[in-house]
């Protein structure tokens, strides 16, 4: 039975039990396609519902619940400073912003040493964008097909799926997309009027594709020559997530701009745009957030910093992302056509569109993201267990071997 609310008052002024269901549907924007779920509590990498049934958390808040859920020192953070200070825009000094601020720089590739913070992953392209056009004077920006950076608007000219792009066109001019993980393509597109190039180490929307060690190194060394600027969006792949607190340590990459976000601050909304010694020093009034930095988000994100390596996460993900991997590619099922990933961001290529499959695993009791229409993406936070990963491998093989 759902859970109702019983002192509901409908704007009418007439008052009755409602479901949680029926006021969300009845007030809820209708963006989202929404699942039969009404989720309630979580811990670690188990949610549940409003019925009190359990899940194992595949979808991982898109990717926000690297430190899982309920994390007992992000809850800690968050009800500390909640009761001395939350808003603090950022035409002030605070204690808790520079604490962060002197971390994240700490974890971030050499020579990274300021950050613009954000409230999200697209706000962090959006300035990302900015402060390459500020730097180069110029305006050309190459970004990839199958990617994805966002939703707002400049950050959706970079995105490539054109059923995010099309309802809203025309859309930020001078920004190209060139084939992923071709540098041949690549080279053929930036020249001298290009402002920035910005890649995903894997593309997580677009299909869970992870780029080559090739590829990025010469996209690296086609922006040193050119003049350009290098932006890798790490939203997604950030924290931890593939083995790495960052994604480009796997190759070694020196970006001038590193985006990231989603579990930046353990789930607290938060981004930030990490900025190179390549690009100019920025003048103030360029660009600006009133709730970016807020202490809050920075404490959270102290938190949750903190932690990724007090309970070495990213070697966890490393770690289990490895096993996980290697069991998915034991399972013979005539449906798959790949399994590919890095840590513990996975994905399922099949032969039939997804859709119908992450509904079997739902009545399984695991939750799972699709990847466009046939990929079966998997974002658990990297606290869950062993035990946790056998019992949605044994899900994905009863499911992808059923007549």
């Amino acid at each position: 039975m759902e859970l109702y609310t019983k002192d509901y008052t409908l704007p009418s002024g007439q008052t009755k039990p409602m479901t949680i269901k029926t006021i969300e549907t009845q007030h809820t924007s209708g963006v989202y396609a929404k699942r039969d779920l009404v989720i309630v509590r979580g811990e670690g990498a188990t949610l549940w519902d409003e019925q009190g049934n359990e899940y194992i958390d595949c979808v991982g808040g898109q990717g926000a619940a690297n430190l899982g859920h309920a994390h007992p020192a992000i809850a800690a953070a968050i009800s500390e400073q909640a009761t001395r200070l939350i808003s603090c825009p950022e035409m002030f000094y605070n204690d808790t912003r520079a604490k962060l601020l002197a971390k994240l720089t700490s974890l971030a590739p050499a020579g990274m040493q300021r950050a613009f913070l954000t409230n999200s992953g697209t706000e962090a392209v959006e300035a990302a964008f900015k402060f390459a056009r500020f730097s180069t004077k110029r305006t050309k920006i190459i970004a990839s097909m199958r990617g994805f950076h966002g939703r707002s608007m400049g950050a959706l000219s970079a995105t490539w799926n054109k059923k995010y792009r099309a309802p809203f066109t025309p859309l930020v001019p001078d920004i190209h997309h060139v084939p992923y993980n071709n540098l041949e393509k690549l080279a053929t597109e930036i020249d001298e009027n290009t402002a920035a190039v910005i890649l995903e180490v894997v593309q997580g929307e677009g299909g869970v594709h992870p780029g080559d060690a090739e590829y990025f190194q010469g996209a690296q060394e086609l922006c040193r020559q050119h003049g350009a600027l290098l932006i890798i969006d790490e939203i997604q792949t950030g924290f931890g997530r593939t083995g790495k607190m960052f994604a480009l340590e796997h190759f070694d990459l020196q970006p001038d701009i590193l985006t990231v976000a989603k579990s930046i601050a353990g789930g607290v909304p938060m981004g930030a745009t990490l900025l190179g010694e390549r690009v100019a020093e920025l003048a103030p009034g360029i660009h600006g957030s009133t709730f970016g930095g807020n202490p809050l988000a920075a404490a959270a994100s102290l938190a949750a910093l903190n932690a990724l390596e007090d309970e070495q996460l990213p070697q966890r993900a490393a770690e289990l992302g490895a096993y996980l991997l290697n069991e998915l590619n034991k399972i013979e099922s005539p449906l798959i056509r790949d399994v590919r990933g890095m840590g513990l961001m996975i994905g399922i290529e099949i032969k039939q569109k997804v859709a119908p499959f992450i509904a079997a695993l739902t009545e399984r009791g695991i939750l799972a993201l699709p990847a466009g229409l046939t990929v079966i993406r998997l974002l658990p936070p990297l606290v869950i267990t062993r035990e946790q990963l056998d019992r949605v491998i044994e899900a994905l093989t009863e499911i992808l071997n059923a007549e």
